[in-house]
């Protein structure tokens, strides 16, 4: 197990915009860009009009992860006006990230197993070492205080194959007991993701990624055979090892009641609750194979019965070509079309809502999401940190890079980032897994 190691002092670097980013909108062929051309200010917006046709662009890319590069003395930019200190390293895969409602940040140790608090000082910077709340969590992922509000009762944790229950008080860093089960038969394999979140006191939200790309291997069925199927599963669900999956559970707070919320989302791998309108929205990683720029991945609004299309369509009712012909144009007429589209991927992760009161006000209502960096993709996407601008509670659709830098070249990069979380005092926290850090980002203060 690696030691924390926690930077006291902090570095400390003013992002400054490079001449990429330039203040211009990037819509349609242009919006499309790879890690050479981001940097903080950088706008982009696509639409569903700006998908290339499978059938010119389809590719065979064989590409992977990039390859680990030391950080050295490596900054994260970000926008002119902010600054950002490193404040944990040294960590085994950390993902998400969640606050606690008396300013406790909590962290999943993905790779280690392990809950972690860190107890933010006065000044908002984390403390020397970080306290273990719970281990022994192979694979642990989502993390949701419930009831949600002030005072939470108990501390829901996330493994692919199963919820568990944690009591909790206020200020606890330490587990008083140990986890119970509330929830055991998630379908284990494929996407691992398994993030949570509390839209009232009556549910929780659970993600459960596909186990395959495209539903491989689904067996064929007749439109009979689809007609009983749907009698007792949602329309539109998927069959065979895909069932119950690439969706968004339901479930009571004793793991009871559970049923599909939503479904047709290949891998909704990050969860948060948008203050304005009380919506649950997720990231999702959409499917490989179609070429650099297919599908796009997107960030949306979770309607409750809602159909996001996969694996028979994408990005509403876009047919994917390799399952033609397998459903009717009725279900295509009911695929959502998502309301934030991401480059294709750039592999979307974490989403947090900014309700703070450090940035500019222009912030308040927008979204940061972590962009975990394309693995089949030439030249590479993602592997940063993006704000997604709203109106009046609605997304506008476009996109801002915030937290670039993580890439060294076009095969190697310091930093994925993971999680990201709006700590108590209004500074954006964000985690990587490449470098095993966690960021802080902050606005710089005034002369």
């Amino acid at each position: 197990m690696r030691t924390v190691v926690l930077v006291l002092l902090g570095f400390l670097v003013h992002g400054m915009a490079s001449a990429a980013g330039d203040a211009s909108l990037r819509t349609g062929k242009s919006a499309f860009g790879n890690w050479s051309d981001d940097a903080p200010g950088v706008r982009r917006q696509f639409h569903a009009r700006d998908l290339p046709d499978p059938a010119s662009v389809r590719s065979t890319v064989s590409a992977s992860p990039a390859q680990h590069a030391a950080r050295g003395a490596r900054m994260p930019s970000v926008p002119s006006g902010f600054e950002v200190e490193l404040v944990a390293q040294g960590l085994d895969g950390p993902r998400v990230l969640r606050i606690a409602p008396n300013g406790d940040v909590f962290l999943a140790e993905t790779g280690g197993g392990r809950v972690l608090v860190f107890r933010p000082g006065a000044d908002g910077k984390l403390p020397a070492e970080p306290i273990v709340f719970a281990k022994g969590l192979a694979d642990v992922y989502g993390i949701a205080f419930f009831p949600p509000g002030p005072e939470p009762t108990a501390l829901y944790v996330a493994q692919p194959t199963r919820v568990l229950r944690f009591p909790y008080r206020s200020g606890d860093t330490q587990a008083s007991a140990a986890g119970t089960v509330v929830l055991k038969d998630i379908p284990g394999g494929g996407h691992s993701t398994r993030d949570l979140v509390a839209p009232n006191a009556q549910q929780l939200l659970v993600a459960v990624g596909s186990a395959s790309n495209i539903a491989d291997g689904l067996p064929k069925k007749s439109a009979e055979d689809i007609a009983t199927f749907e009698r007792t599963h949602a329309r539109g669900a998927a069959w065979g090892s895909e069932e119950r999956r690439a969706s968004v559970w339901s479930i009571a707070a004793d793991g009871s009641s559970p049923r599909l919320y939503a479904i047709g989302l290949r891998n909704c791998a990050g969860m948060a609750m948008q203050p304005a309108t009380k919506l649950p929205w997720c990231v999702v990683n959409e499917r490989d194979g179609l070429g650099n720029d297919l599908p796009f991945e997107y960030a949306t609004r979770v309607r409750e019965h809602g159909f996001y299309g996969w694996p028979w369509f994408y990005i509403g009712g876009h047919i994917d070509p390799r399952r033609a012909g397998e459903r009717d144009d009725a279900l295509r007429a009911e695929a959502i079309t998502p309301d934030v589209l991401i480059q294709p991927h750039s592999a979307p992760l974490g989403i947090a809502f900014y309700d703070g009161a450090m940035f500019p006000p222009d912030y308040r209502g927008d979204a940061f999401v972590t962009l975990h960096g394309s693995w089949n993709r030439t030249p590479r996407t993602g592997y940063k940190v993006v704000r997604l601008r709203f109106k009046d509670g609605t997304p506008t659709g476009e996109y801002v890079d915030f937290m670039t830098g993580f890439v060294v070249d076009d095969a190697h990069a310091w930093g994925r980032p993971t999680g990201v979380a709006v700590a108590r005092d209004g500074s954006l926290l964000v985690s990587e897994d490449e470098g095993g850090t966690v960021w802080r980002v902050r606005a710089k203060a005034g002369p």
